[in-house]
């Protein structure tokens, strides 16, 4: 089944999201700063989150950018590339990623990697890759004094400033590699990323499309193990904004009652009693999106819709939801023997569901 729908403004309240660490601009690092922090200069405060690759399954950069949400001003740090040498990945950053960050009014400053080190379990790879922390500073500086939207911001730094970013990236990539002694992929693919993107920010979306729908392709067939689905019934959905942007997702499972469309956001945990919090605040992200989405079609049928972010696990016994009562969660609770941290954490996200309009289901399965 092919899904679309429309986002023309985010309308959410969280409520699991933690409370960072507070860091002085003169003491700042991004490199040694926790995933998630309050930066301080002088009257200003920044929630400053950071990604380790562009691409967004890695490390749980959903989650980070979450624990921001709730904060003012909000700015995410993404290195623009992630050469791991020739016998591992490379990433690039995607159109839709900084349009989701556009659309959540979260400034990105792409950054860049400048030292790294050899792998010492593999001679072909590099790791302990650092950010450079001056040019990330004197965009966060740059940040403080600006005064528009973070869509404004991030569209005139793909317009204005991406190409330098990306020179930068490719000398210290090359520097890299001489230092290190380790063989990186080729530049040329990284010289046809910078043509792909350089003379108009429509071709960095059509670029960005082209691999996003590929990897939502090859998503579509494959069930990921922090998945448990009650029916192999994945579906393409694909996501506008305002911004001409497009989301190319694959919703874990989705079920047809009467005329409701349910969007499904399954994460399941095989060795504990319920999914660990980074998962949970993954899909909560998703909730994010499927609970503000309009004029959604299914085949191209219009069809009312709702989103659900089933958390399930082999340990659990019994089924309980945001739609539980009081008793019912207290039953739960004690029928699994859960901790009085996790029982916390399970009526705030319950409550988390009921302000923003979505279900969350907690059950058993294999």
């Amino acid at each position: 089944m092919n899904i679309t729908g429309k986002i023309t403004g985010i309308k959410y309240r969280t409520l699991l999201a933690d409370n960072p660490t507070v860091i002085s601009m003169k003491d700042f690092d991004i490199n040694k700063a926790p995933s998630v922090c309050l930066l301080n200069n002088k009257n200003c405060t920044f929630a400053v989150s950071k990604w380790v690759s562009p691409k967004r399954t890695r490390s749980y950069p959903f989650e980070r950018v979450y624990n921001t949400l709730h904060l003012a001003k909000k700015i995410t740090v993404i290195p623009i590339i992630k050469d791991e040498g020739e016998d591992g990945d490379r990433d690039y950053i995607q159109w839709d990623t900084v349009s989701l960050m556009s659309l959540l009014d979260v400034f990105v400053v792409f950054a860049y990697y400048d030292e790294a080190e050899i792998n010492p379990r593999n001679s072909k790879k590099i790791t302990n890759q650092q950010l450079n922390n001056k040019y990330v500073i004197s965009k966060v500086k740059e940040i403080e004094q600006y005064h528009s939207s973070a869509l404004h911001w991030n569209l005139n730094e793909l317009q204005t400033n991406f190409q330098k970013i990306i020179q930068k990236a490719k000398k210290s990539y090359a520097e890299i590699e001489c230092k290190a002694g380790v063989k990186l992929h080729d530049f040329a693919g990284l010289e046809k990323f910078q043509e792909k993107i350089g003379k108009d920010v429509s071709l960095f979306m059509e670029f960005s499309r082209d691999k996003a729908e590929q990897a939502q392709a090859r998503e579509y067939v494959t069930v990921q193990p922090k998945e448990s689905l009650s029916t192999l019934s994945k579906a393409k959905i694909t996501i506008t904004n305002y911004l001409g942007g497009q989301y190319f997702f694959t919703v874990d499972e989705i079920s047809m009652l009467a005329d409701t469309l349910y969007l499904i956001e399954g994460k399941h945990s095989k060795n504990a009693l319920l999914p660990s919090i980074s998962d949970i605040k993954d899909g909560l992200l998703k909730m994010i999106l499927y609970s503000n989405l309009t004029q959604v079609t299914a085949n191209e049928n219009s069809v009312k819709h709702e989103a659900v972010l089933s958390l399930t696990s082999c340990k659990i016994k019994g089924c309980v939801s945001s739609a539980s009562t009081k008793k019912e969660l207290n039953e739960f609770f004690e029928a699994n023997a859960i901790t009085l941290s996790d029982r916390q954490m399970v009526e705030l996200l319950m409550e988390e569901a009921r302000h923003n309009k979505f279900t969350v289901k907690i059950q058993y399965s294999k």
